[in-house]
């Protein structure tokens, strides 16, 4: 594989999280071949100014890789606006791109994962996005690798090809919608993909996560996923953007390359099933769900009054 995809990181104000996940690029397999462009988004309020200016001047010792690119954004521009025009900047360059926020942690072998995918299927217009983070699936005998419908978004690929049908207005998106449609998106309604459509509607949020995954439902598109995670999102914290402190989603990295892609071009059964059991299992019981609320509001209110 020698031209290999450039990796897209995005950072804003938390240094350590972003060590972290720089750190764990730096062991991957094919991280000294590859360009990494980190984009730094500018600093909201005057609070954060130390934070950004603390990861620019890390970002700028950065070594490890093929090239190391730093951009960095005057003013506060979004998550959303940056990872898409941060994207689309390097998908018309490079024709793919690697996206990775400042919160996940890589297998050593995910870089050879996404690359192998992305040679595999460039001229596969089904194929839309390659996922790299994986639920804790309890289903035996799935394959290393399978397609699935809807994309993950904490370690990801796609090509230009793809990325050309991403729809940023979601009332274009609202309007290709019926029943049925938001049923099957909702993975039957085990998962709230179409409230958080709504709620982007709403100005609830700021996602461009749920406009890409509509994007790629809406053109029948595919997503290929590892079947044991390669990634491990760190920012349940509660210092992200759009999460809470939970383990929910906690996996165990594989420490395996994954070696098998499936041939045939449609939606993995036996892996949709596990995953849809994931979904409608994945907050547990009732004093399940009951200590974890009050676990996340004695955090909430412990952070406030610190």
């Amino acid at each position: 594989m020698q031209n290999l995809a450039p990796i897209a990181l995005f950072v804003y104000n938390r240094p350590d999280h972003t060590r972290r996940t720089i750190s764990y690029l730096q062991k991957n397999l094919l991280a000294d071949d590859s360009r990494l462009f980190i984009f730094s988004d500018g600093a909201k309020t005057k609070a954060d100014e130390a934070k950004v200016d603390e990861i620019r001047r890390y970002a700028q010792t950065v070594t490890g890789f093929k090239s190391v690119k730093v951009i960095e954004r005057e003013t506060n521009v979004g998550l959303a606006n940056s990872i898409i025009s941060g994207v689309t900047h390097l998908v018309n360059d490079y024709g793919k791109v690697i996206v990775f926020e400042d919160d996940l942690l890589s297998s050593p072998y995910t870089l050879q994962y996404f690359n192998e995918a992305l040679d595999r299927y460039a001229a596969y217009e089904e194929v839309m996005h390659i996922g790299a983070y994986m639920y804790n699936l309890k289903a035996q005998g799935l394959t290393q690798s399978f397609f699935y419908r809807a994309a993950t978004s904490w370690g990801w690929a796609t090509w230009a090809r793809a990325w050309k049908n991403f729809e940023p207005d979601v009332d274009k998106l609202i309007q290709q919608f019926d029943k049925e449609k938001i049923n099957q998106f909702s993975i039957e309604g085990t998962m709230n993909f179409w409230k958080q459509i709504q709620q982007f509607k709403a100005g609830k949020n700021n996602s461009w996560a749920i406009r890409w995954y509509a994007s790629i439902f809406l053109k029948g598109g595919l997503t290929l996923n590892p079947a044991h995670s390669l990634i491990q999102n760190i920012g349940h914290d509660g210092t992200g953007v759009h999460s809470n402190n939970e383990d929910i989603y906690q996996v165990q990295v594989s420490r395996q390359p994954v070696t098998w892609f499936p041939s045939v071009l449609q939606e993995d059964e036996k892996a949709y099933s596990a995953i849809k059991q994931f979904l409608k299992n994945r907050k547990g019981n009732l004093w399940e769900r009951g200590v974890r609320f009050v676990k996340q509001m004695k955090e909430k209110y412990l952070i406030k009054y610190s």
